[in-house]
């Protein structure tokens, strides 16, 4: 019986060591794209929220106003460059005065990158309040890339006394492009 025993676990050991094995390969690609997205962090969207300036005393028209931090959010895969422009020269007017008054949006509202946190570099002096226009204007540039690069601005808006009550509104838009 201890003959039959030592048969079997030799058989056993050595069916175990012959062993077959085999390999299968495949192979994955992954065809990746430039991406780039420009989004306001209060919305999640390319939509910002509406930024209210009240005017209500007389030293809110002789100095100006500026609005709270608005922060834009950033995702590339690759470096990028902003640019921010008003989308019309005039605001609109909503309010009781006919005709309607036209107050020029580079004459009343200025814009400054507040806080830059893109690894990229404020240009064209946008550290400070500086009149916006129709003209697009970089305000950033060399972005690095990644999937929260962001930055805020603040508007500062001085229309003086000389236009009347109502509202003023303008579009501002704000452009990412990869470098």
């Amino acid at each position: 019986m201890k003959k039959i025993t030592t048969i079997i676990a030799t058989l056993l050991f050595i069916s175990t060591a012959y062993a077959q094995t085999d390999n299968a390969q495949q192979t994955v690609n992954m065809a990746l794209s430039d991406v780039l997205e420009i989004s306001f962090a209060g919305t999640g969207s390319a939509t910002g929220n509406t930024v209210n300036m009240p005017f209500s005393s007389v030293n809110d028209y002789a100095n100006g106003i500026t609005s709270n931090d608005q922060q834009l959010v950033v995702r590339s895969n690759q470096k990028f460059h902003v640019r921010v422009k008003a989308n019309t020269s005039k605001f609109t007017y909503t309010g009781s005065t006919s005709p309607a008054p036209a107050m020029n949006v580079s004459n009343v509202l200025s814009i400054k990158v507040s806080s830059n946190n893109t690894g990229g570099t404020i240009v064209g002096g946008y550290s400070n309040f500086k009149k916006l226009s129709t003209t697009g204007k970089e305000i950033i540039k060399n972005g690095q890339s990644g999937g929260n690069q962001n930055f805020s601005v603040q508007y500062k808006a001085t229309p003086g006394f000389s236009f009347p009550s109502g509202n003023y509104t303008v579009d501002i838009i704000y452009t990412a492009t990869q470098a």
